[in-house]
């Protein structure tokens, strides 16, 4: 038996960064983004263990994934996936993460998309491709509560519209030859997400000369954040004479930051569809696709 001091280490996960656009060349590979919590699991002769994106000790949270890890036929191994709550169709939910690892941990997931060490091996060298093969022969006995995270080669773009139809999150692409790069942030791995279409009030607009006119948005009274106004010319007239007859001070609930001497207040009554990126809190790469009349 060995001491804690040579447990296998947590290492940092490597970050895909996000862009618009899936990459359609061959040379990479593409699977769900999966909406839960990333988790790294590592296990070496004292056991298996999860630890959260940020190195923190989730173990006992996890305990079923973490159990079911031990019965995985390997002496050691570090997997980095995400903890995710699966609905009966496999799709995860991430509003039902919380209470799932608070009262039914045995609810949870893990889909594991990547092995970076195998029985005394770094992997992290070996090309995406290689390290998913590896991975695919340790995982595909195991049931359920450890999945594997199925890939497609090239195709993005068809890979990409399926996943934004069946109302998942977005899709992350990796270059199929690249290696694990620890910590960073760069182009062999990116992250696309799909959109929302979000009905929301028009509480504001800002407009400055050579940029950009914006519309300032809440959802039940909340501020969410600002979209870009690139309609027709005509509707942004109709609009703007809207704002002048509705002029308001600003909104409770904005931050401070936002109310700024370019920005017009509005009553609420304004309505608008927004098209902005799932899954996320505030409106991000958000532009108005029309202005909702009363």
């Amino acid at each position: 038996m060995g001491n804690a001091a040579d447990r296998l280490k947590f290492i940092k996960p490597q970050e895909p960064i996000l862009v618009l656009e899936p990459p359609v060349s061959d040379d990479w590979i593409h699977e769900i983004k999966y909406d839960g919590f990333r988790t790294q699991i590592i296990l070496d002769w004292a056991g298996a263990r999860a630890f959260t994106r940020t190195a923190i000790d989730w173990s006992k949270r996890y305990w079923p994934i973490v159990t079911a890890a031990e019965q995985l036929k390997a002496k050691s191994f570090i997997l980095d996936g995400e903890v995710i709550a699966p609905e009966p169709d496999g799709r995860p939910n991430f509003h039902a993460m919380h209470s799932r690892m608070a009262w039914n941990a045995e609810l949870l997931a893990f889909v594991a998309f990547d092995i970076l060490y195998l029985d005394g091996e770094d992997l992290r060298q070996r090309p995406a491709i290689e390290r998913k093969a590896i991975l695919w022969d340790l995982i595909k006995p195991a049931q359920g509560i450890i999945q594997y995270s199925q890939h497609v080669e090239g195709g993005g773009a068809e890979f990409y519209d399926a996943a934004e139809r069946m109302g998942l999150e977005g899709v992350v692409s990796k270059r199929r030859e690249s290696s694990y790069r620890s910590g960073a942030k760069d182009e062999a791995w990116v992250k696309i997400k799909c959109w929302d279409i979000a009905e929301l009030d028009l509480i504001g607009i800002k407009r400055k000369a050579g940029e950009w006119t914006e519309g300032l948005f809440a959802r039940n009274g909340k501020y969410v954040g600002k979209a870009v106004i690139a309609t027709t010319d005509a509707i942004k007239d109709r609009l703007w004479k809207r704002v002048q007859k509705a002029k308001a001070g600003p909104p409770n609930g904005v931050p401070t930051a936002q109310a700024t001497p370019d920005v017009e207040w509005v009553k609420p009554g304004i309505k608008a569809s927004v098209r902005t990126l799932r899954g996320e809190p505030k409106l991000r790469h958000a532009s108005v696709q029309q202005i909702l009349e009363e």
